[in-house]
């Protein structure tokens, strides 16, 4: 059996330094195969070497430990199993408590051999159990519910919106929530689509989300949501993409792997 390969993303280098000396005690056979300090290179890096475990800082520039695992998600490519997750922070009791709420590993900085030894544990049995389809959806489901986790890089829950002021052009609307069809990153803006109307407002998508009713807008994709009363079908592509059609707009709406297992017939 090929020894399994790890990638560290750690923005301080001591800290990763000692985590990686860690691993080579408590797990001689595990080959470090590159450390980052940044979650853009994480992302990059790990698609180019597809490790088999990701230890992630969750507070990294560029993009924290949890946006990489979502993006990787998405981009992992398809019938390669996806890797094992092991979340590192600083010790923070909501992101304890999500990690923990889920069944997620997580590492406190800085680590304890004691507790290391028990992720490592961890670890083997995850990766005996990687390639097959229920641990994939597991660790799907898993990132799923931390994307919607409180405590770790979204902000807290703001008041429920119902009226958004959006430009279009050189003026300001008032666009009603319930008119919205669904929003879409673009750029350093969020598209604002009704079923006639397109709008922009600058609110990044994690702080939108933590405003909306998550039974009514749906998140299909990274930078996507969408009213589910607005869905009228989903179909796949020939190639197993997965694509929603709604009822009162043209355009055919991308969902991402990491979301598809919200369609299911029932």
């Amino acid at each position: 059996m090929t020894a399994p390969r790890a990638l560290i993303a750690e923005d301080e280098p001591l800290l990763a330094a000692a985590l990686e000396q860690e691993l080579a005690r408590a797990w001689p056979e595990l080959a470090i195969a590159v450390r980052v300090g940044d979650g853009l290179s994480a992302v990059r890096q790990a698609l180019a070497l597809l490790p088999d475990i990701l230890f992630l800082d969750i507070r990294m520039p560029g993009c924290s430990g949890l946006e990489a695992a979502l993006e990787l998600a998405d981009a992992w490519p398809q019938g390669q199993p996806l890797p094992a997750l092991v979340f590192v922070t600083a010790y923070d009791q909501y992101a304890v408590q999500a990690f923990e709420a889920q069944a997620v590993d997580y590492l406190l900085k800085p680590v304890q051999p004691e507790r290391l030894r028990k992720t490592v544990d961890r670890l083997r049995q995850a990766l005996a159990q990687r390639g097959t389809a229920w641990a994939q959806e597991q660790t799907l489901a898993q990132l799923r519910q931390l994307a919607q986790a409180p405590g770790l890089d979204r902000p807290p829950t703001a008041a429920p919106l119902t009226l958004l002021q959006a430009s279009r052009g050189n003026q300001i609307h008032m666009v009603a929530l319930a008119e919205v069809l669904y929003f879409e990153a673009a750029d350093k803006y969020l598209r604002v689509l009704t079923a006639r109307q397109e709008y922009l407002i600058r609110t990044p998508l994690r702080e939108l989300v933590a405003q909306l009713d998550p039974t009514v807008f749906w998140q299909v994709h990274r930078g996507t949501l969408v009213r589910a009363t607005a869905i009228a079908s989903a179909e796949r592509d020939e190639a197993g993409r997965l694509y929603l059609h709604l009822r009162d707009r043209p355009e055919r709406l991308a969902v991402s792997r990491l979301y598809a297992p919200l369609f299911k017939a029932m």
